[in-house]
């Protein structure tokens, strides 16, 4: 009973914010993600649909509002977040950092995806929380979220970062010796190892990248009906399921959020 009370709220809530952006924002929502990252959404080779949790979120926010939508895949977090601010895009899917948020306001997390570290079998590193260590070399994509976070927290470790992202040319490295663990996201690091034999996964985790929305700096009316609305997809089961028919490992529904300061 308390849950269904609950519920209504949310959808009551979401409502009045959309009646908001009915009056203000866009005729068509127009979403973008990071189109290498497969935790936000991807392109179903079958049907050339985008699919997953930004995907079934947007649609469900859409249908809330009353507006068509389209969603698009960018070049790189830097790419979505490009988009939202030229106004190309009202939302973009980009996972929250505070570097980030100087540019765009975030949403509340949707979904927490772990990030771990790929290494060679014959590599003598086992935890997560014995990779920052002297002498060991992290490669690690440029503008990834789990590099701004590795930039704050390494105290011992040599961090490298590489443009292309590439987990293919991370291989490589790590059979050449030129790095001794690579940083990833742990849904990309599984599908990998599950079709390159030689390599496999740390145990553990070392950071939940909070997957949010992002805005235009200072749209409070489209940040409102989000967090509402993530609010009540949490309460329903939306992002959930969404998760699971993408068949997402490693990632999991963000938990209610504690206010924090974009």
């Amino acid at each position: 009973m308390v849950r269904m009370f609950i519920r209504a709220c949310l959808i009551a809530a979401t409502l009045v914010g959309a009646t908001a952006v009915a009056q203000t924002g866009p005729t068509v929502l127009r979403a973008t993600y990071i189109a290498q990252n497969p935790v936000q959404a991807f392109v179903d080779p079958a049907s050339g649909r985008v699919r997953g949790p930004a995907a079934d979120i947007t649609r469900a926010l859409a249908q809330q509002l009353g507006v068509p939508w389209t969603i698009s895949g960018a070049p790189g977090a830097v790419g979505v977040i490009e988009r939202v601010v030229r106004g190309e895009a009202d939302i973009g899917f980009v996972a929250f950092d505070p570097l980030r948020a100087v540019d765009v306001d975030f949403s509340q997390a949707y979904s927490l995806s772990q990030n771990a570290y790929l290494v060679a079998d014959a590599s003598p590193l086992h935890r997560a929380a014995d990779v920052d260590a002297p002498d060991v070399r992290i490669g690690v994509r440029k503008g990834d979220a789990g590099e701004f976070f590795l930039t704050r927290t390494l105290r011992n470790a040599t961090l490298l970062r590489d443009d292309a992202g590439s987990l293919e040319d991370a291989a490589r490295q790590l059979r050449a010796g030129a790095i001794s663990a690579y940083a990833a996201n742990r849904h990309r690091l599984t599908g990998f190892v599950a079709t390159t034999p030689g390599y496999r996964i740390l145990e553990g985790n070392f950071y939940p990248v909070e997957q949010a929305i992002a805005v235009r700096k200072g749209n409070t009316v489209m940040l409102g009906v989000l967090n509402t609305f993530l609010d009540q997809a949490r309460v329903s089961g939306l992002i959930a399921t969404s998760i699971s028919q993408a068949g997402l490992s490693g990632v999991d529904v963000a938990p209610a959020p504690v206010a924090r300061k974009n």
